[in-house]
């Protein structure tokens, strides 16, 4: 079994536990971590933004990523919201189970 971790940010905690829990219920994450809120700065539609979002990590395994990704993008309140994998090269024996 090949598990990664989806890195995603949402608009708030609200939003962040709504949709992380969903997740987890169903089975698309085996677990979420729910991390300390943060500013990002971006550029979106040619003008520099500074928000509060919350990041979240997520950890599934490759055969689910895709679905958990578009799972999220269709529950998420942004048009086009970050949601990013990263694979897991090495983890502790059992972890994976």
């Amino acid at each position: 079994m090949t598990v990664v971790t989806v890195y995603a940010v949402f608009a708030n905690a609200a939003e962040a536990e709504a949709i992380d829990r969903a997740m987890i219920e169903e089975r698309l994450a085996g677990c979420v971590n729910l991390l300390a809120g943060c500013r990002s700065i971006y550029r979106w539609e040619d003008k520099i933004e500074t928000v509060g979002e919350v990041p979240a990590l997520l950890k599934t395994t490759l055969d689910l990523a895709d679905a958990l990704i578009a799972r999220i993008a269709e529950l998420h309140s942004y048009d086009t919201p970050a949601i990013v994998t990263w694979p897991t090269n090495k983890l502790l024996a059992g972890y994976g189970d």
